[in-house]
């Protein structure tokens, strides 16, 4: 297996002068050298054909046990150095101080086909900054980072790439939802691979600490490696800079919302500087349609992070970023008009976002008050996101819009005379509103059905899964890695997965509640 190493990031930034991999402070370094942590007897249940590929790897040689080790941890490629990056960040609203990769260890970059990727292990062992944990993953939270982040790009939104899926062999404590019961689970190992791994907290790290020194270095190389288009460092490009990437995050947000997901751990180190969706902790799919829906239970009380408010925590995140950059350009009015404008932008993309769902793809001044309608009736009874978007698409004012619709409610029986009226009203109103369209039913439904997806990665399938593994059963990670690779399709021989959660689901850990550490 021979790959084609690069060496940007430990080459062009300041490196921990200490080598020791003990737990501590680590000041004026952008990351320190560490070593994966040698595992009892390592596994390889699963491999991305799409990522090795990207990276250069043949099907054969990901099946050798040269792979295996490398990417459990259990050997370096020649002549590389791992590293573990140093990052602050803002946690729930606060300013936490020193975060940095605690259970991640970067591996080595790879550049093929004029592509440059960044490989990491998620779970390979602690790190200066693993505060007082063990830097190791479980096999539950890394068959679900594992299956999300490619079912994430299959569905056409920007996130980090998974190429392997390997069991430890090791036996790992872990309490999973913080209620004093720990109990010992399989280890795993994730290796996962992004253009970069950068984020919000790496720049906030030097700037709380006055280190603008190292700040400016981090920020020129972040222009030169994931920036050239924009030019040489200066104020100038700085600016350029924030307002690529407020776009790129109100992008991704606008994706998150489309499809129903949830983050749940918007935290400024889980922000990329790429606006790639990182870090897949307590994540979720919407069920029922809920804006003050969070699948994290350390969130429950004042739903932060909840999905109806993840544009504005996007905002409050660039604020903290733009708060890091200020001291290279020392004027506020720049950075301001790109927070303003990203409210704007919202309120535009949004709307667009909620036009295309519906499938209307030219201007009515009701267009909005069409959407507050919906948005309003999906709430009063619990309605599947997913279904029901998937099911609009076959309307047509021939047809009854509730009777469409009924796969899509969890509870039909019960729902009131009252809420079928209102239905009732709203379909009219939006059989009135497709008249104004140009396009056919057969078309309208055609592009419907590439924006709104027929199946996504509920909670409820990754803990089959999950169960399944434990078992020693990997037959459902296949299953759902192909079935996930063509989610807008409609797989009729997969129409099990295109389902409600089931009851038992509703409120089992993993599938209504997980911790930040899931």
């Amino acid at each position: 297996m021979k790959l084609n190493i690069k060496e940007t990031f430990t080459k062009e930034l300041p490196s921990d002068k200490i080598l020791e991999n003990s737990r501590r402070q680590v000041f004026e370094a952008a990351y320190s050298y560490v070593s994966p942590k040698k595992t009892k007897f390592p596994k390889v249940l699963h491999v991305s054909p799409e990522m090795i590929d990207a990276l250069g790897i043949s099907t054969e040689d990901s099946k050798s046990d040269f792979f295996r080790d490398i990417f459990t941890g259990n050997a370096m490629y020649p002549n590389t150095k791992p590293f573990a990056m140093c990052y602050g960040g803002h946690q729930f609203g606060n300013w936490a101080g020193q975060l940095g990769d605690g259970r991640a260890i970067n591996l080595f970059e790879i550049e093929h086909e004029n592509q440059l990727w960044h490989v990491q292990l998620k779970g390979a062992g602690e790190t200066p900054y693993s505060r007082n944990a063990d830097g190791l993953a479980v096999l539950r939270s890394s068959i679900r980072e594992y299956l999300c982040s490619e079912a994430m790009f299959h569905l056409g939104i920007p996130t980090t790439r998974a190429l392997s899926l390997s069991l430890s062999g090791d036996a790992v404590l872990r309490d999973v939802i913080y209620d004093g019961n720990p109990a010992y689970e399989k280890g795993a190992i994730v290796s996962r691979v992004s253009p970069s791994f950068l984020r919000f907290g790496n720049y906030e790290i030097f700037a709380a600490r006055n280190d603008l020194k190292n700040l400016k270095i981090l920020f020129d190389f972040t222009l030169k490696q994931h920036f050239q288009h924009l030019g040489n460092p200066s104020k100038k490009t700085y600016i350029q800079f924030f307002n690529e990437v407020a776009a790129r995050s109100l992008t991704l947000i606008i994706h998150w919302q489309r499809v129903g997901f949830v983050h749940g751990v918007m935290n400024t180190d889980n922000m990329s500087i790429l606006g790639l969706t990182i870090d897949y902790g307590p994540y979720g799919w919407l069920e029922g349609f809920d804006f003050g829906w969070t699948p994290n239970t350390t969130d429950l009380q004042h739903k932060r992070y909840r999905y109806g408010n993840q544009p504005n925590i996007g905002l409050w995140n660039l604020y903290q970023l733009a708060n890091a950059l200020f001291p290279l350009i020392e004027e506020a009015a720049p950075l301001e008009a790109i927070l303003h404008e990203y409210k704007t932008n919202f309120e535009s993309q949004s709307l667009l976002m909620m036009k295309t769902k519906l499938g209307l793809f030219s201007s009515d001044k009701n267009d909005q008050k069409l959407i507050q309608n919906l948005e309003d009736i999906l709430q009063l009874t619990e309605t599947d996101m997913t279904i029901f978007f998937r099911l609009l698409s076959d309307f047509s004012s021939k047809k009854n819009g509730f009777k469409l619709i009924q796969k899509a409610f969890y509870d039909v029986e019960n729902i009131t005379e009252n809420i079928k009226s209102k239905w009732q009203n709203w379909f009219e109103n939006y059989a009135t509103r497709l008249q104004k369209e140009t396009l056919s039913p057969s078309e309208r439904k055609s592009k419907m059905n590439t924006i709104n997806p027929k199946y996504v990665l509920r909670n409820y399938m990754a803990q089959l899964t999950i169960d399944a593994a434990e078992k020693e059963d990997y037959s459902l990670i296949d299953e759902l890695f192909q079935l996930l690779k063509n989610p807008y399709d409609e797989q009729s021989n997969k129409e099990k997965w295109f389902a409600k959660r089931p009851d038992w689901a509703r409120n089992k850990v993993g599938c209504s509640m997980l911790s930040c550490s899931s």
